[in-house]
């Protein structure tokens, strides 16, 4: 049995995979504070993890988010977050990790 990287709901049935491109971004940052550069990012880096598949890396993406939201990477005082030099990467592989850990 698979387990999702998102414990809430269902991504895969989520109405926000299917979303196009500018819509999509729309909802990230209305939802998670979070700018274009920074979504195309995450994204260019589930595809070079191998996640080519454009539903699954949305999962992904979105499972990821949380998973920063829940760390504490977006404060009240902050519209968009923030990653610092080198975070984003840095939270990237610790997302992976922890999903890694679920996984097995």
């Amino acid at each position: 049995m698979q387990t999702t990287p998102y414990p809430h709901h269902s991504l895969a049935d989520s109405k926000y995979l299917n979303l196009p491109e500018a819509r999509f971004l729309h909802w990230c940052r209305n939802q998670y504070g979070l700018n274009k550069g920074v979504l195309n990012t995450i994204d260019n880096w589930f595809y070079d993890s191998g996640i080519i598949n454009i539903a699954s890396r949305r999962i992904h993406v979105l499972a990821f988010l949380e998973f920063a939201k829940a760390s504490g990477m977006k404060s009240d005082k902050h519209k968009f977050m923030k990653f610092g030099n080198g975070g984003l990467a840095r939270k990237l592989s610790e997302f992976m990790e922890s999903q890694e850990k679920v996984c097995s």
